[in-house]
């Protein structure tokens, strides 16, 4: 998820220079040793062993030094199986990067493996102060960066099939909607599973209803009862059977699907809280407000184990995306959001930003100025996320929790405006 930004001091000296143009079955190479200017191209297999006898080759023909390796991916099974390699130091290009240097040199749009690879070494030889090099986290950290990582992608599938559920529902059987919050809980999934349509659920006994809603822990009475005389007095949204089937047979496959990845995301998370809690720095990203069990894993994740990843917490804060962009040309002065950054990095700081409101009296004061200000709501919790990044990021430096106390003194004592605005509270 991480990787640091290398420095001449840190870099070994390198015996070659490789670049690979990866592909799913194939991967071109193109390859030269430091001390010359000539160049190897070759094709190798997409398997551990071929890469295994590859990368053989090359330590065989270098005497084992150290290696620069430029690949257009900075995740995915090629990067994984070169990272057990220790004498291989990966430099992932992003492919807007690759593709945009290959236009600024061959306008035409000519595209080529072979000609990409010489590209990518070219990135790699020449310009290699501007790439970041893959530093692999320990193994206890990259464990909770690819369970979080993970339970995302669930959560953002179960969402796209959730959406889909509610088309379908709108579509025929609209009143669901209405009598439940949330789509997606396991209490409208077995709802949907015994009575899909509004005829099979009008057919049901009232006593059938209570009873149902009671094994589904339902124990509000009054809104029961509020149920069950809405489904006496519904109607049908529609009476064409030939959707109405159709839809019948997708929801229930909706509902199984959601149900499913419910599960996948209930046992990731049993697995994370395991894995975070094991981890030596937990307890640092434990300590924020509004972290909680979901976030908190997260924050340790963004962060990793290395100390040294970030000279400053400057270049945390625009790796991320959250430091906006300023953009100058002539008189002309935009600043405006960071597009191109991690996403899940920058999810993760303002989604903890906006967490953290309700727990942090100065978090909340802060963004309350930033809202009179005239900021919408997105803007100030970015804005909250970068003063929160600064903390963060000296509390991890440091190895030491967060304490809210510690920070308002620290306020109090520099006679800040916002120690004011703790002080003197604005309802909102």
């Amino acid at each position: 998820m991480k990787q640091e930004q290398p420095s001449a001091a840190a870099e070994p000296r390198f015996a070659a220079f490789v670049a690979i143009d990866w592909a799913d079955q194939k991967h071109v190479w193109c390859a030269q040793a430091a001390d010359s200017r000539t160049r190897d191209h070759g094709e190798i297999d997409h398997s551990p062993e071929a890469i295994e006898s590859w990368v053989g080759m090359l330590s065989a023909r270098f005497g084992n030094q150290p290696i620069a390796v430029a690949v257009e991916q900075s995740r995915g099974a090629l990067v994984f199986m070169l990272s057990k390699y220790a004498q291989l130091y990966l430099y992932p290009i992003h492919p807007r990067a690759a593709a945009q240097f290959r236009a600024a040199l061959f306008p035409s749009g000519v595209k080529d493996d072979p000609l990409d690879a010489d590209l990518l070494l070219d990135l790699l030889v020449q310009h290699r102060r501007h790439l970041r090099r893959l530093d692999p986290d320990t193994e206890e950290t990259r464990l909770v960066q690819n369970l979080v990582e993970a339970r995302r992608k669930l959560v953002n599938e179960k969402t796209r099939q959730t959406n889909r559920l509610t088309e379908k529902l709108k579509l025929y059987f609209p009143q669901v909607l209405n009598w439940f919050q949330r789509v997606d809980s396991p209490l409208v999934g077995d709802f949907l599973e015994r009575w899909p349509t509004l005829e099979n659920l009008q057919r049901a006994r009232p006593a059938t209803l209570r009873s149902f809603f009671a094994q589904h822990n339902c124990r509000h009475q009054e809104e029961i009862e509020r149920r069950l005389e809405e489904v006496r007095k519904a109607i049908p949204a529609i009476r064409d059977q030939a959707v109405i089937r159709a839809g019948v047979v997708t929801v229930k496959v909706l509902v199984r699907l959601i149900a499913t990845l419910r599960e996948g995301v209930h046992e990731l998370d049993r697995e994370i809280e395991g894995a975070a809690a094991a981890h030596p720095d937990f307890a640092i990203f434990d300590s924020f407000p509004g972290a909680g069990s979901v976030l908190a894993p997260r924050l340790l994740a963004a962060f990793g184990s290395h100390r040294d990843r970030y000279s400053s917490v400057v270049e945390l804060q625009a790796f991320s995306g959250i430091a906006p962009v300023t953009q100058r040309s002539g008189k002309s002065e935009w600043v405006h959001f960071r597009w191109a950054c991690p996403k899940f990095l920058r999810q993760t700081f303002h989604e903890w930003a906006a967490h953290s409101i309700p727990y942090s009296v100065w978090a909340r004061a802060y963004y309350q100025q930033q809202i009179a200000k005239g900021n919408d709501h997105h803007a100030a919790v970015r804005s909250l996320a970068f003063k929160w990044i600064r903390i963060a990021f000296r509390c991890w430096k440091d190895s030491v929790p967060y304490n809210e106390s510690i920070y308002l003194a620290a306020l109090r004592r520099r006679g800040s405006a916002l120690a004011v605005a703790v002080a003197n509270p604005v309802n909102r």
